[in-house]
């Protein structure tokens, strides 16, 4: 039944609005931050549930190491795994540059220097087809000199129907100047999932019902379009509980090592001021608490590719075991307020090992190229690029680490 926010919204922007026919595929990218794999299963939200019975839907999507937000972004636009396509995660050091990469510095954020790979927006610009972006990481930065015709710098306050509003009036500009891709992203789940944990069912419940209500709006709105729309939602990452008591601190752990630590909660990278301390520096961190484990990158148990960007991933990883959490005295402080504020002991996290099924994240799709009542076993995250170059009909990049087979099945033929 459709909604009285439905009738509303499509009354606003559809009446008195003709469309004109093409034949040429357009396609949504949404991503859904920090939105777990069992989220639609446990919640049942209406909206999400009708376009999955529409459409293809994964089990599960498995996202790459670490399963941090800008890394599996950018994966997803890339098809290249995190050390090639050079995000190797929220925020990193570069020697090279003698700066840390982090998501809060605008400047930094806008450098095309950090990105590798070449995104789909930037592919499809480059053979003529126009794309436009209500958010994506990357879609600020000329990567390869090259930006969406149409983008916005990041700003978390602007409101969800706000994005879907101009996602309309995009498919309503002429054929030439219209976009035939379209990037969006909101973080309603995982600011709640951090928030209050992926257990808080009432909390996860109230935001989802909110955010699958908006999409609802984009949804009809969508059909109104005599147009050949493919919508892609995917997620990043899921998420994990992590109790307050099991929070280490960095300081305490690290103290007396010589080197520049880059903290990003599940993994922090650690630069040694002289990297034949390492053995040394293992054997101590280890012997300061039971529940973290060193990777000196010598092996592909995280990292797959151990040559790529080796001066980003830094000397050692520090990873604390799942439930626990990377952290120094101010970042403890802001978690205490936290809990007093959101009257909970524990929140939620992510950046773990993939191989945790809590990190998984979400594939659904649909649209005139996909099939209906499809389900997919999980799959990696690095396989969705072929599969949006197939449905508009891109010549695939060099050095792709995703595999155009992975999800041939996808498409009707």
């Amino acid at each position: 039944m459709k909604s009285s926010l439905f009738t509303l919204f499509v009354a606003l922007f559809f009446v008195g609005t003709t469309f004109s026919q093409t034949k040429e595929p357009i396609l949504i990218l949404i991503s859904l931050d920090g939105f777990r794999h069992d989220y639609v299963e446990r919640f049942q939200p209406e909206n999400l549930s009708r376009f999955i019975a529409e459409g293809t839907a994964a089990k599960g999507l498995i996202p790459s190491f670490p399963s941090k937000t800008f890394p599996n972004h950018y994966t997803i636009a890339t098809g290249m795994l995190p050390e090639h396509h050079g995000l190797v995660d929220n925020s990193f050091y570069e020697p090279f540059k003698g700066q840390v990469y982090t998501m809060g510095n605008r400047e930094i954020v806008q450098d095309g220097y950090w990105y590798g790979g070449t995104p789909i927006w930037v592919l499809a610009e480059q053979q003529g087809i126009k794309a436009a972006s209500y958010f994506f990481v990357g879609t600020e930065a000329p990567i390869q000199e090259v930006r969406p015709s149409y983008y916005y710098e990041y700003d978390g306050g602007v409101p969800n129907l706000t994005r879907i509003a101009k996602v309309f009036d995009w498919l309503r500009l002429p054929a030439t100047e219209r976009p035939r891709l379209i990037t969006l992203y909101f973080s309603d789940m995982d600011d709640t999932g951090h928030r209050y944990g992926p257990n808080n069912d009432l909390e996860l419940k109230k935001t989802l019902d909110r955010l699958d209500h908006e999409l609802g709006a984009l949804f009809e709105g969508l059909e109104s379009f005599d147009l050949p729309i493919h919508v892609v939602l995917v997620s990043d990452h899921g998420m994990t509980e992590v109790k307050q008591e099991n929070l280490i601190l960095l300081e305490d752990l690290t103290a007396g090592i010589k080197g520049r630590v880059v903290n990003n909660g599940a993994l922090a990278h650690l630069h040694l001021e002289d990297p034949k301390e390492k053995k040394h520096v293992i054997q101590l961190l280890q012997s300061r608490h039971p529940n973290i484990h060193i990777d000196d990158l010598s092996t592909t148990e995280n990292y797959q590719d151990m040559a790529a960007f080796p001066q980003r991933k830094g000397d050692l990883l520090i990873l604390p075991n799942r439930g626990y959490y990377l952290t120094d005295v101010r970042g403890k402080v802001r978690y205490q307020n936290n809990a007093a504020r959101f009257q909970t002991q524990a929140f939620g996290e992510h950046g773990f090992t993939p191989r945790y099924e809590d990190m998984y994240g979400i594939f659904y799709a649909k649209g005139p190229q996909i099939k209906v009542g499809l389900a997919l076993e999980a799959f990696q995250n690095i396989h969705i690029y072929p599969l949006l170059c197939r449905i508009l009909n891109l010549p695939l990049p060099a050095n792709l680490d995703g595999d155009p087979s992975v999800l041939e099945s996808v498409l009707l033929h």
